[in-house]
């Protein structure tokens, strides 16, 4: 069967204005495997980190070490610069996001982190404050699963409006949303929650009804801030091949995230 392309955002709004108020801005990461450097945006590549600031651990109890000891070193999972990914999810000062797990499961992580997946380590840093590299980070002492662990990939970014699914529209707008989905894809959805590896945009919620995450410090909806997609390429797999979300508070990126695992 040929699949249909996606209509573009203006055939989208076209057919549909009222969407309009619901679109956002989202960065598609297209990964390749290779060897990115520290001043590269990359996907499981090397990192950009001071020599002087400790390489993140992770202590908690896991399935392969019910004590948690010895500690694990965290993997790199993402690094994205703002100069390659510029958008609404920068917040004013950092210019570089980076993010990190424990490539093992934990069924009692830390309060706001999804439950049966890595623990999240997520960094924000100005590049230019970093004036001495490490250039050797220490590598995990155990590993739960294969796809915990990131083949390192360069990275194309592809910028595309993201529509949100159905169920966070209000009620009226709802059938229209459906009938719009069955018009151009072909048994599938083109439209709504781009899929994939993904800076900003709308959450994909393919197996669950949407939640409305709200930050611990200030009450603030949250916004979703990355996604890790399961991908061959990379070799991550989270879930039953499904995706891990990020969401942070827009009004502080200091503020606690929430993850969650769909």
């Amino acid at each position: 069967m040929t699949r249909i392309p996606r209509p573009s955002p203006e055939a989208i709004l076209a057919a549909f204005p009222e969407l309009a108020p619901y679109a956002r801005d989202a960065v598609v990461l297209h990964p390749e495997r290779g060897k990115p450097e520290a001043g590269s945006s990359s996907i499981g590549g090397t990192l950009l980190w001071p020599s002087d600031e400790a390489w993140p651990e992770c202590s908690l109890p896991d399935e392969g070490s019910p004590a948690g000891s010895p500690a694990t070193p965290m993997v790199p999972v993402a690094q994205i610069y703002r100069r390659d990914m510029p958008g609404p999810w920068w917040p004013a000062g950092p210019d570089l996001l980076q993010i990190l797990w424990c490539p093992n499961e934990h069924w009692d992580p830390p309060a706001q982190q999804a439950d049966g997946c890595p623990v999240l380590e997520v960094r924000w840093r100005q590049a230019a404050d970093v004036k001495s590299r490490l250039t050797t980070r220490p590598l995990p002492l155990r590993c739960d699963e294969d796809g915990y662990l990131p083949q390192a990939c360069s990275v194309t970014a592809e910028y595309l409006t993201d529509f949100p699914f159905r169920d966070e529209l209000p009620p009226e707008l709802r059938p229209r949303l459906e009938e719009l989905v069955r018009e151009t894809g072909d048994g599938g959805d083109v439209i709504t929650r781009l899929a994939g590896w993904k800076l900003g945009g709308w959450p994909t919620w393919h197996l669950s009804h949407p939640t409305v995450y709200r930050c611990g410090e200030c009450g603030t909806g949250m916004m979703l801030l990355f996604t890790v997609a399961s991908d061959d390429r990379t070799g991550v797999v989270v879930g039953r091949w499904g995706d891990l979300r990020i969401f942070t508070c827009p009004v502080d990126h200091r503020h606690a995230f929430q993850a969650d695992l769909h």
